[in-house]
């Protein structure tokens, strides 16, 4: 009887090879699939600060002919707009029926408006039920690379859901001065396009509306007391930017320890979040995205910033600086 010759099987080294040979091509494979992640990630993105920005245009058309951007929060006594127990809603809220979210809105629409009818009189009219919406997740408000979205914010009675979009309250204090502002090291008004209760006419932004942020990107707290990119909490860093170009607040994703000035936050310079926190005052544009931060400008127009130049930075967020900035 014939016997078929038999058939060796692979050796212990042949095998070896064949493990390390795959292990060399899941190497090579995964940056490429990471970059690839990571570019729709920033499309994904972009496509929100374009539509927050059109979201924000939208609120200035429903307000007439004299309409404007809306505030970057509402606050019954100006001089307390770092007391988070006292705030009004932000830009973020105001702009929901924009972003198909009415029946949000409507559900705290009667505290709304009488935000918007006291903000500003210091007469102690102050409806916080506007915030019974602040848990809500937004998908409209998401970053795709942010990691720390799930976490969410637990001051003033917790539960503060995440967002990564803040309206640019200029690179000095966002509480008056409109167009004007502080001028800082010389550089020209420091005022932005959507300050505390107030909000600019887009086509009367002095510097012109496709050279202005009128939305800068924010990263979340890693932690659950870190307020930062909170969509509903009306705070620097948290629903919008604010002295972002002055003092130890340098240009976006800055790796300055005590950057951000944001009450009970965490400094992590070390994953660019630096944080000083005990008080509110500043927060800076920052993005999880390699090569820099999105922003979108006053004409709703998107742009990527890579500028590592204090000054440039400040220009960019001005609306009224008169001077020039170019492309880093």
């Amino acid at each position: 009887m014939l016997r078929s010759p038999s058939r060796p099987g692979f050796t212990l080294i042949e095998l070896l090879v064949v493990i390390a040979i795959i292990a060399i091509l899941i190497g090579l494979l995964l940056p490429a699939v990471q970059k690839v992640r990571e570019a729709a990630a920033r499309t994904s993105c972009s496509n929100n600060l374009g539509q927050l920005g059109k979201a924000c245009h939208m609120y200035q058309d429903a307000g007439g002919p004299n309409g404007t951007l809306p505030p970057v929060v509402l606050v019954n006594n100006t001089g307390s707009w770092t007391d988070e127990n006292a705030i009004g809603p932000p830009w973020t809220v105001l702009i929901l029926p924009y972003i198909e979210q009415s029946a949000l809105y409507n559900q705290v629409q009667a505290s709304i408006q009488s935000q918007l009818v006291n903000a500003g009189k210091n007469n102690g009219i102050n409806d916080q039920t506007w915030k019974n919406i602040r848990s809500n997740t937004l998908k409209a408000f998401r970053c795709p690379s942010e990691a720390n979205f799930d976490v969410p914010g637990n001051r003033t009675n917790g539960n503060w859901a995440r967002g990564n979009y803040g309206a640019n309250g200029g690179p000095g204090d966002p509480t008056g001065g409109g167009l004007s502002g502080q001028n800082y090291n010389g550089w020209g008004n420091s005022g932005g396009p959507m300050i505390v209760n107030q909000g600019q006419s887009i086509h009367r932004l002095p510097d012109g509306s496709s050279n202005v942020v009128m939305i800068n990107h924010l990263r979340a707290g890693p932690v659950n007391s870190d307020m930062r990119g909170s969509w509903a909490f009306g705070m620097p860093g948290c629903a919008y930017t604010a002295n972002h170009a002055v003092g130890d607040a340098y240009y976006p994703n800055d790796t300055n320890s005590n950057s951000d000035d944001v009450l009970g936050c965490t400094d992590r310079p070390d994953i660019q979040m630096g944080c000083w926190s005990s008080g509110y005052g500043q927060g800076q544009a920052r993005a999880a995205h390699t090569g820099g931060t999105l922003a979108a400008m006053c004409d709703a127009s998107v742009r990527p910033f890579r500028t590592a130049d204090q000054r440039t930075w400040y220009l960019i967020n001005s609306a009224n600086d008169g001077n020039v900035w170019t492309d880093q």
